[in-house]
């Protein structure tokens, strides 16, 4: 009788807890699919623990998948020059000249 009661209360606790974590993904699913100014201020305040239980890097891998594959034309956007005195577009260079982006640093 009492192994019974004991296995009942580990089985609501493993459920419980398995509830959990499924919440805690999928509102760090929804914060990782938020711009990143938003995304950044969320994380600031989550608990370093917290984001080491968490499947972090699948859960990143899936939000920011994106939906371009190779060959698609690059959606246009709008950035400034490093002086910052006008922005360049990427659709004004679609069709007259090659562009190359490069993400990360070449220093």
């Amino acid at each position: 009788m009492r192994a019974r009661r004991v296995s009942r209360i580990l089985l609501r606790a493993a459920g419980i807890l398995l509830a959990a974590e499924a919440l805690l993904c999928a509102a760090l699913y929804w914060a990782m699919s938020q711009p990143p100014d938003v995304f950044g201020r969320i994380v600031a305040r989550t608990p370093l623990p917290l984001m080491i239980v968490l499947p972090f890097e699948p859960l990143w891998m899936r939000a920011r998948a994106g939906s371009l594959a190779p060959g698609d034309m690059a959606p246009d956007f709008r950035l400034p020059t490093l002086d910052r005195s006008q922005t360049v577009q990427l659709s004004s260079y679609r069709g007259s000249r090659p562009v190359v982006l490069v993400f990360g640093s070449y220093t």
